[in-house]
Formats: structure tokens, C-alpha cells, sequence
């Protein structure tokens, strides 16, 4: 496996054997999905008109449960009490746990930002003390960044820690609002500003008198999730306490938020497979003007849409656990710490982790609101769980990140590589730049997806030349970018696009190489195609509408004929491929890919 940095999927030509795909799970891996699949359908979905109702108990007897079903400790070092499972098989446990709804918000704040902080970046007696019981679920977590104040912007917030005389303690002062899970967290990771303007984190035990909470919110999902505002009022922490280093806490924050970008992009993709499978037996089952539904092309076109994007986020998820379960293992081959090769990786990929929390939070909410509108009036009733799904997903383009501050992160972070020296993008975009004032090679496709994988390249080519040219005119003095917004999204949109299709296309290819797969290659082949027919569309909409906004004359001409140079791939009947796909579910009564 080869070039492992994080970006460098825009100029590198991915191969089938680099990324990993559901269909390989080996024999431990289909057992620790199967358990946990049980507890999802057999503990959580029961329950879960309790979880909407916050019926005590019922949460945190769940992520006791978990803990006791190593649920909790899969990601952790064994010395802890985890079970050290592989980056694979955790993001088996994510896909798993993604119908699981508000409770879904619930486990992942504590085994993510809450847990997390302290393996990266706590002391070892920091560790032996709160980790065991929090893998164990006897202690619950919670993570207090957001204030009123500062949200995106999280390094403004206005939370206070002052040294006491002593020297003993640091006095807390402050709100944080949008906690997860603060009604029942014994323990809390909370930001302050050391001396009003050190960043630093803190381990703060619930019990530590001048802690106050505010009442449950009432929000438009995620009923079940504890979500309160947290109060502290000269709150006695031992400098004992102190989270990493003095005003670093802006490390521990960032840090701990790609995984969870991660995580939850994962997590949106098991989710959307659930949704899709609710859409077409419903389309089977209801029966209007004489037949099923689903039989009407306007509902098929729906159901293999949802399964298209699907499709998509769930292979791309896969390719970037097994990029980051590559990185880790080698860090722990050079003698790096369970936990040190974890956060690497995890840095080491944050564009990645960006792309899938935007697309797959993307993906669900139009996987959830197809799933209303072919439910009809039932799904906007609360008596069916569509309504509900369709509440629980709007969340997820807001935490973690907006999708907004996500996109500009993408973009931002390619840059930054590219001057550090860790991602050369200004040789390729070069390449793209004289390839354009060359005759276009007359040269026929030949192979296997032949004109996929020159769609694929094609789409580096465009996006190499619409975001090289920005950051050209930026060095010039003629532009800056971090004034243009809009031309970043644009940017990032082609991004996500890219990444998606091409893992799209590295897991079809691998399956076209597999003795049996769950369906006929002309099934998965339809499902490429339309993606990659789509995508072609919104490049085109994306590259010209980034380049006419910093390009003019002569220059805004030459690139507008590379756009349509690059985005050649072939028409496709897609009407003819949807229906395909829909067919092919609605026979299998659900997901069958």
C-alpha cells in the first residue's frame, strides 16, 4: 500500500487492494457485528418509546449493558480493561450502532469525547483511575465545550480557571450548554480559559460541589439523549485535574473531533441502510390504483437513489478505516502507544473524517426524507417510527462540526498540508495545467470500468485545476480565499464527490473479483454508473461556478474548456439502471447489497 497521507487520494490513482470492504469481514469480525446487532434489536429498539420519553434509567442502564457486552472498550488498550479491537471492527461496531437513534447519541458521547480525551491525553494515573470504570460503564461521561457564546468558534469561550492561592486548585467558573448527556455523566471533560485566556482542559467529577444543571432541553430530535446546560459556580479542581498541558487545550478538542467526524459519518451510513430497508418494504406493502408502490417508477427512482448514496457512504466509510487501521498499525510497529498510533492516524486523516461526517450526514437526511414523503401522510405521523428517524438525523449536519465549518476544514487543511510539504498538489495541478494546452489524447479505453477509472482521474484533473487556480490567484495577491466562501464550498463539494465515487469504484472493482457476491455485478455496475452520471453534473455545476467567481477573460475560457474536457463520462440510462436497483431490493425485500 502505497502514498498513506492523508489528501492524497486528489493525486494519487487509488487501488482496489488499498481499501477494505464489508463483504471481506473475516469470521471474528461477523461474530462481534452479530453481538452487536443482538443488543441494538433485542435491548434498544425495544425500548426506544422509553428513550424518547427519558424514562430514568433506562440510558444509562443501556450503557451499562454495553459495557458489560465490551461494547464500550472496543477501541481501548487492554491495560484499561478494553479489548484493543482493530480499526476495522470498531468501525463495524459504528455501522452496527447507527439505527440505534438518541441512544445512538448517548454511547457515542461517552465512548468518543468522553473516553477519548483521557486515553490521548491524560496522565497514567488520570487513566487508571477513570478509564476502567468508564469501559465498564460503572462511570458515565459527558464533554463540555459549547457556551453560549462560542460554538464553531470554540476557542472563544469565556469559561474561567483561576490558580487558587494555594496553588492547590483551580477555581471554576462558567455555562456550557449542549451537553450530552449531563443528566446522568459522573464525570465531565470541561474547557476553561486558564487565567481568562489559556485554553486548557480539565477532568471535572460531577459530585464536586458548585456544579449545578439546567432542565432537560427540548429539542427537535434526539428526545431520548440527556442534552442540559451545565453550571459552575467556584467549583474546586485539583490541579491534579488538568487535562494535558496549560493552554493546550485546543489540541485535545480538535483532536477528538475527527474521530468523532468519523464515527458519526459511519454511523449515518448504518443508519441509511436501516431507512432504506423501512422504504421498500413499505413501498411493497402499500397498495394504491391496483398495485404495489413501489411498482410506480416515481418510488422506484426514490428507493435506489437512497441505496445509491448509501452505497456510496458506506464504502467510502470502509476505505478510510482500513487507510487509518494501515497508519495505526505501523505507528505501533515503530514502538508508538496503543493510544499515540490511534490519535496519529486520526490526524493523520482528518480531511477524510470531514468528507464522510458531511457526506454521510448529508446522505441520511435524504435517505430519511425520501423515506417520509413514501410513507405519505404516515410518516408524518409520531404513531410510526419514520417520523422519529427523520427528527433524530438533522442533528448530525450540526455536531461534530457544522457541515459548513467541515467544508471550509477540507480545504483549508489540503492547503496547509500542500505548504508543509506532506501533500504535493502543486506538481499535479501543474500536469493539469500543460495537459490543457495539449491536443486531447485520442487514445481508446480498454479493460474492466476503463472509462470509470478515467472519469475518476478526470475529476482530480478538474478539481486540481479549479481550486490550483484559486490558490494561484491567492499567491498573486489577486484573491483571499478566506473571504471566498462560496468558492471553497465549491471546492469541497467536488472533494466529497470525488472520494465517494472513487471508493464507490474501488469496492465494485474488488467485488467483480470475488467468486459470489449478494447480488449480480450488473446490479452493483448500475449502481456505479448512475453515481458517477450524477457526479459528472455537479462537477461541472461546481468547477464553473468556482472558477467564474475568481477567473476572467482569456483565463475564465481556458478553464471553462477544461471543465468540459473533464467531465466526459458517458451518458447513462438511468431510468433503466434505477429501476434495476429498485427491482433487485424490492425482491429482497430491503438492503441487499
Amino acid at each position: 500500500m502505497e502514498n498513506l497521507n492523508g489528501g492524497a487520494f486528489l493525486i494519487s490513482d487509488s487501488q482496489p487492494d488499498w481499501t477494505f470492504i464489508p463483504e471481506e469481514l473475516n469470521e471474528e469480525q461477523l461474530m462481534v457485528r452479530q453481538m452487536a446487532l443482538d443488543f441494538l434489536e433485542q435491548e434498544i429498539l425495544p425500548v426506544m418509546d422509553q428513550l424518547e420519553k427519558q424514562v430514568p434509567g433506562v440510558s444509562p442502564g443501556l450503557i451499562e449493558r454495553a459495557g458489560e457486552l465490551g461494547l464500550l472498550g472496543a477501541h481501548m488498550p487492554t491495560m484499561y480493561g478494553g479489548t484493543e479491537l482493530d480499526t476495522n471492527t470498531n468501525t463495524v461496531l459504528a455501522d452496527v450502532m447507527g439505527p440505534a437513534g438518541s441512544f445512538l447519541v448517548s454511547f457515542a458521547a461517552h465512548t468518543g469525547i468522553g473516553m477519548l480525551p483521557i486515553l490521548y491525553f491524560g496522565t497514567e494515573e488520570q487513566k487508571q483511575r477513570y478509564l476502567p470504570p468508564m469501559i465498564s460503564g460503572a462511570i458515565k461521561a459527558a464533554y463540555c465545550l459549547t457556551e453560549p457564546g462560542s460554538g464553531s468558534d470554540a476557542l472563544a469561550a469565556k469559561t474561567r480557571a483561576d490558580l487558587t492561592e494555594d496553588g492547590a486548585f483551580y477555581r471554576l467558573n462558567g455555562q456550557k450548554m449542549w451537553i450530552s448527556n449531563a443528566g446522568f455523566a459522573d464525570v465531565f471533560i470541561v474547557f476553561a480559559q486558564v487565567g481568562g485566556d489559556q485554553f486548557t482542559g480539565f477532568i471535572v467529577d460531577r459530585n464536586t460541589p458548585g456544579i449545578s444543571l439546567g432542565a432537560e432541553e427540548d429539542k427537535m430530535g434526539i428526545k431520548g439523549s440527556s442534552t442540559r446546560q451545565v453550571f459552575f459556580e467556584n467549583v474546586l479542581v485539583p490541579v491534579g485535574q488538568v487535562l494535558g498541558q496549560i493552554g493546550k487545550g485546543h489540541h485535545i478538542a480538535f483532536n477528538v473531533l475527527n474521530i468523532g467526524r468519523y464515527k458519526l459519518g459511519v454511523m449515518c451510513a448504518g443508519a441509511g441502510r436501516t431507512v432504506v430497508t423501512t422504504a421498500v418494504r413499505y413501498a411493497n406493502e402499500r397498495h394504491q390504483f391496483g398495485q404495489p408502490i413501489g411498482s410506480f417508477g416515481a418510488i422506484q427512482h426514490k428507493l435506489a437513489e437512497m441505496a445509491i448514496r448509501t452505497f456510496a457512504a458506506e464504502s467510502a466509510s470502509y476505505r478510510i478505516s482500513q487507510l487509518m487501521h494501515v497508519k495505526k498499525e505501523a505507528g505501533s510497529a515503530e514502538g508508538k502507544t496503543f493510544a499515540q498510533a490511534m490519535l496519529e492516524a486520526a490526524e493523520e486523516y482528518a480531511i477524510e473524517c470531514s468528507i464522510l461526517k458531511v457526506y454521510g450526514s448529508e446522505v441520511i437526511d435524504f435517505c430519511v426524507d425520501e423515506n417520509v414523503q413514501i410513507h405519505g401522510g404516515i410518516g408524518f405521523s409520531e404513531e410510526y417510527p419514520v417520523a422519529r428517524a427523520y427528527r433524530d438525523s438533522r442533528i448530525n449536519r450540526i455536531y461534530e462540526g457544522t457541515n459548513e465549518i467541515n467544508r471550509l476544514l477540507m480545504i483549508d487543511q489540503l492547503f496547509k498540508r500542500a505548504l508543509k510539504g506532506q501533500l504535493d498538489i502543486v506538481g499535479p495541478a501543474w500536469a493539469v495545467q500543460k495537459e490543457l494546452a495539449s491536443m486531447p489524447s485520442m487514445e481508446r479505453l480498454e479493460g474492466p470500468y476503463a472509462e470509470e477509472k478515467k472519469a475518476i482521474s478526470d475529476f482530480k484533473k478538474v478539481i486540481l485545476m479549479a481550486a490550483g487556480g484559486a490558490a494561484k490567484m491567492q499567491m498573486d495577491g489577486k484573491l483571499n480565499l478566506k473571504e471566498e466562501q462560496e468558492l471553497l464550498m465549491n471546492c469541497a463539494d467536488m472533494l466529497m464527490d470525488l472520494f465517494a465515487a472513487e471508493s464507490m469504484l474501488l469496492r465494485i472493482q474488488k467485488l467483480a473479483g470475488r467468486s459470489s457476491t449478494a447480488q449480480p455485478m450488473e446490479v452493483y455496475d448500475a449502481l456505479l454508473r448512475v453515481f458517477l452520471h450524477d457526479t459528472t453534473a455537479r462537477m461541472t455545476k461546481n468547477a464553473t461556478d468556482a472558477i467564474a467567481s475568481f477567473a476572467e477573460g482569456d483565463l475564465l475560457k481556458t478553464f471553462l474548456m477544461g471543465v468540459k474536457r473533464y467531465t466526459k463520462y458517458p451518458p447513462v440510462n438511468v431510468k433503466k439502471d434505477r429501476r434495476l436497483i429498485a427491482e433487485a431490493m424490492r425482491a429482497a425485500n430491503g438492503w441487499c447489497f
